[in-house]
């Protein structure tokens, strides 16, 4: 069995549109009662996965998608005012839909998820993956996997307070570090959260110290879904880069389905071509420039729709240099975004460097960077 990235990436290369397709075999993925079908979705991203992303992933072929993580305290103090009421919008077309959730204190968590649920999400994600510094000094997200029985009350909380007919589901990385208290501590929490009911766990293959740093262990997974059987639904994260990658992941270690976080960002065309190959069809081409071009602008209305013509060119910045990834001149193209301020600016850049159709390239694996997954 093999997990390296190299070795995953030599898979999607040889997945070329002109050779055959490729044998991979997936079931249907359901959370409790909420059928997801398609089991290559569309995970958490903090400070990306907003309505207008979470949207176009499901136009191109996500089957379930996850809003970015949301803290209690915040949650709770959450009101109508027209900057921050878009945390929680949901369009029609995006069930079902998760919102996903990170805190200290029990209580307040339950709390917490209770706003998510009167906001309409299908499923309410717990964050105990979450490796960033100032969260850890929070005692929040990837924290709660070194307090075993914090933890465990926490999911046991939700769990009680959320409605019966929406799942519970909580993402974990594989622990603190790779010590074997930490994997102890990672059994301890998974047990639990069977014990209390959840429906799904994500698994990120990474240990909290690590962060983005190395390899994603995918046999870790397999562990992972040998210890729970057909008792808990398990998707798995890291290293999901290109269309074949989530297949491989499931191949290898037997899981349920995968959660796409940094593989996506820019990339929304990943989850069609995911799609494609779990339909036994080739690899469909890259995105033409034309093709680019008008996601691009599709993207940039619904930010205009969320937030407002004034807000959405600086928050467009971001992910307009994501999908400059799938320009052949994609260094060049980059730059035009970098300081993008306005409507005009984000026209006269397309105007520039997507006005010529062209063939695009497949996004070079050694592009994704450290962008936060929650």
């Amino acid at each position: 069995m093999t997990s390296s990235a190299s070795e995953t990436t030599a898979a999607a290369e040889s997945n070329s549109p002109g050779n055959s397709s490729l044998p991979y075999e997936w079931k249907e993925l359901s959370l409790g009662n909420v059928p997801i079908g398609f089991p290559i979705v569309q995970a958490a991203l903090s400070g990306y996965s907003d309505l207008p992303m979470r949207v176009i992933a499901r136009r191109h072929g996500a089957s379930y998608t996850l809003c970015e993580v949301m803290l209690d305290q915040f949650l709770l103090s959450l009101t109508k005012r027209e900057k921050t009421k878009h945390f929680l919008d949901i369009a029609d077309e995006e069930h079902p839909v998760g919102g996903q959730l990170m805190g200290a204190e029990p209580e307040q968590f339950s709390a917490g998820a209770l706003k998510l649920v009167e906001a309409g999400f299908d499923v309410i994600d717990v964050n105990f993956g979450c490796p960033v510094k100032k969260v850890l000094g929070r005692c929040r997200g990837g924290f709660h996997l070194s307090q075993p029985s914090v933890a465990i009350e926490i999911l046991r909380r939700t769990r009680d307070i959320v409605p019966d007919h929406i799942p519970v589901t909580v993402k974990m990385r594989r622990g603190m570090d790779d010590t074997q208290e930490a994997r102890d501590q990672f059994f301890e929490i998974l047990d639990g959260a069977m014990d209390v009911g959840l429906a799904g766990v994500t698994v990120h293959g990474r240990t909290v110290m690590q962060r983005y740093v190395g390899p994603s262990r995918w046999s870790f997974l397999k562990d992972v879904k040998d210890h729970v059987g057909d008792r808990l639904k398990i998707l798995g994260s890291g290293d999901l880069f290109a269309a074949v990658d989530g297949f491989e992941m499931m191949k290898q270690t037997g899981i349920d389905g995968v959660t796409v976080a940094r593989g996506a960002i820019g990339n929304p065309w990943i989850f069609e071509q995911s799609r494609a190959i779990g339909n036994g069809e080739p690899l469909p081409p890259p995105p033409t420039i034309h093709e680019q071009a008008a996601v691009m602008r599709e993207h940039f209305a619904l930010c205009e729709q969320t937030y407002s013509e004034q807000r959405a060119p600086l928050l467009m910045r971001k992910f307009c240099i994501k999908y400059s990834q799938s320009h052949p001149n994609h260094r060049e193209v980059r730059m035009a975004f970098t300081r993008l301020r306005s409507r005009d600016e984000f026209e006269s850049a397309l105007q520039q460097h997507y006005s010529d159709d062209g063939p695009g390239q497949y996004v070079p694996r050694e592009m994704h960077g450290s962008q936060e997954e929650s």
